[in-house]
């Protein structure tokens, strides 16, 4: 038996700050935010997640690097931003992951695009794609077949993240460019 998407439970809150600490203006999300400015604030520098994940992105309109925000405090960027290669002080906008379902996650990922050449499917995390024996150094597609997946640009849960949800696109990416902000998922 599998267990229902967060979606269904119907269990979202984000809070958020204006400034560092949890200091100034500080609003409630239930739901997608596709810029904060809508909602009165110039900037995001603190988070509280209470319930759910949800992803934060530099930019409105869920643009620009990504940023995975678990149940926890995020008193700082440097909260948010972890051992990631591309810092930001501030989100603009965020939405919740509402597709998470850890016990059912699978995903195939492609050596060539639009899925072609060789494929490896997953059903759980890999610190390294070499170490689990993918022979390239790149990643230029994937379909998300239930679930969803973060994927690094390095090995070791390093760099850039992206978010890949099978909820968005049908799951299907087919040229790296769909799922990447700048740089390619790359492994050293």
């Amino acid at each position: 038996m599998t267990s229902p998407p967060m979606e269904a439970l119907g269990q979202f809150k984000l809070t958020a700050w204006e400034e560092e600490n949890f200091q100034g203006k500080r609003s409630e999300f239930l739901q997608e935010c596709p810029s904060i400015m809508d909602r009165g604030f110039r900037k995001i520098r603190s988070i509280k997640v209470e319930n759910g994940p949800w992803v934060g992105f530099e930019y409105p309109e869920y643009q620009g690097q990504q940023f995975i925000l678990e149940k926890g405090d995020y008193p700082r960027w440097e909260a948010w931003s972890g051992n990631s290669g591309y810092r930001t002080e501030h989100l603009l906008s965020f939405r919740p992951i509402k597709c998470a379902n850890h016990s059912d996650s699978k995903v195939t990922l492609y050596e060539v695009e639009n899925f072609q050449g060789r494929k490896f499917e997953l059903s759980d995390d890999f610190p390294s794609l070499q170490a689990m024996g993918w022979g390239s150094k790149e990643v230029a597609s994937i379909k998300v077949n239930s679930g969803a997946w973060v994927a690094y640009q390095y090995p070791g849960y390093r760099g850039y993240q992206y978010v890949l949800e099978w909820d968005r696109q049908n799951g299907e990416f087919p040229k790296y460019t769909e799922f990447s902000p700048p740089p390619r998922l790359t492994q050293p």
